[in-house]
C-alpha cells in the first residue's frame, strides 16, 4: 500500500519549514496557499527567503510578520487591486528594516523553476533584451550562443528547500489533482527538496485514477498532504469558491497603515489557533457571495483494452 502522507497543517509546517530556509509559495491567481502562509506566521518562522512569481497579499503579510528577510519574485502588486505597502516601506525606506529583493520577470521565474526541476545549470531566454533588469540583478547573465552567432540571457536554477502549493484535491498517497489556471506549481514542486500540498479535499484512489490527466503532481514528488478547506482564501479555488475581491480592495488601506496591518495580523492570524478558527471568525454568512454554481466540463473517454 502507498504511504499515507496526510498531516495537519501545524505538523507539516513544523516538520518541513525551518528558520533560514528558502521557501516557495506558488499559485497563480487562484490556489494561493494563504492558510499555509498564516501557519508559518503563527509558528514565527524567521529569516526566510520567500520565492513567489507574484508577491501579492500573502507576501505582504509574511514580510510584515517578520518571517522574510529576502524576496525572490516578479510583478509586485496586490492581485491587480493595489499596492503592497509593507513591501514598499521596506524597499523604499528600509522601514522598519531593509528587505533584500532579487527581481525577475514572470517568465524569468518560470525558467528558474524549470531549470531547478530539470537539474540544469541555467535556462536561456530572450525576453530581457532591452530591459533594465539585467543591470539590477547580476544573476541575469548574457552568454554567447554555443551553437551559433549572437548571445542570449540566462537565469540560474531555483531549488527551494520546500515548496508549498494549494490544490483542489488529492488521494492520501499524495497524487495531486489541479484544474483551472495551473501556474508554475508543478515545476516549483519538482525543483524543491521537499513539498507540502494543501488541498480542499481528500478523495479515494478510484476518483484520482478515473481522471489521471488532472494529476499534475504525482505522489513521489510530495512529502505532506494537508486537508484545509477554503485554505486559499482570499484567492479562489476553481470549482469550490470565488475570489474575495472585496478583501483584495480592502488590503490596500490595511497595508498602507503599518499599525492597521499589524492589528489585522494579530486579530486574524496570530489571534486564531488555525485556519478552522479563522473560518469560524469569518462566519458562515461570509461565504454567500463567494459560492460558485456547478459547471461541469463533461466526460472524457480514456478507453481501455477489452
Amino acid at each position: 500500500m502507498p504511504a499515507d502522507k496526510v498531516m495537519t497543517m501545524r505538523d507539516a509546517v513544523a516538520t518541513y519549514v525551518q528558520d533560514g530556509m528558502t521557501v516557495a509559495l506558488e499559485g497563480f491567481s487562484h490556489l494561493i496557499p494563504f492558510a499555509a502562509a498564516h501557519e508559518i506566521i503563527r509558528q514565527k518562522r524567521t529569516n526566510l527567503t520567500l520565492c513567489r512569481m507574484t508577491p501579492d497579499i500573502i507576501s505582504d503579510q509574511m514580510i510584515a510578520a517578520d518571517c522574510v528577510s529576502k524576496l525572490v519574485a516578479s510583478f509586485f502588486a496586490s492581485g491587480s487591486a493595489g499596492s503592497l505597502y509593507e513591501i514598499r516601506r521596506r524597499i523604499e525606506k528600509h522601514d522598519p528594516v531593509k528587505l533584500e529583493v532579487e527581481e525577475y520577470s514572470h517568465y524569468g521565474m518560470v525558467c528558474r523553476y524549470q531549470a531547478g526541476a530539470a537539474g540544469l545549470p541555467f535556462f536561456p531566454l530572450r525576453s530581457y533584451a532591452g530591459s533594465d533588469l539585467p543591470a539590477l540583478n547580476p544573476n541575469i547573465k548574457l552568454v554567447q550562443d554555443p551553437y551559433g552567432e549572437g548571445s542570449t540571457y540566462v537565469v540560474p536554477p531555483l531549488n527551494p528547500d520546500v515548496t508549498i502549493i494549494h490544490a483542489q484535491r488529492a488521494d492520501r498517497a499524495g497524487n495531486i489533482q489541479i484544474w483551472g489556471i495551473a501556474g508554475v506549481q508543478q515545476e516549483a514542486v519538482y525543483a524543491a527538496k521537499r513539498a507540502i500540498v494543501v488541498v480542499e479535499e481528500i478523495v479515494d484512489d478510484d476518483t484520482v485514477r478515473s481522471d489521471p490527466s488532472r494529476t499534475l503532481i504525482p505522489s513521489h514528488a510530495v512529502d505532506a498532504v494537508v486537508v484545509c478547506p477554503r485554505g486559499a482564501h482570499p484567492s479562489y479555488a476553481q470549482g469550490y469558491y470565488d475570489r474575495d475581491c472585496a478583501f483584495y480592495r480592502e488590503w490596500t488601506a490595511i497595508s498602507k497603515d503599518p499599525q492597521a496591518l499589524r492589528t489585522w495580523l494579530k486579530e486574524w492570524v496570530l489571534g486564531t489557533a488555525d485556519h478552522e478558527e479563522y473560518l469560524t471568525k469569518l462566519g458562515d454568512d461570509y461565504w454567500t457571495d463567494l459560492e460558485v454554481a456547478p459547471r461541469f466540463s463533461g466526460t472524457v473517454n480514456y478507453g481501455s483494452r477489452k
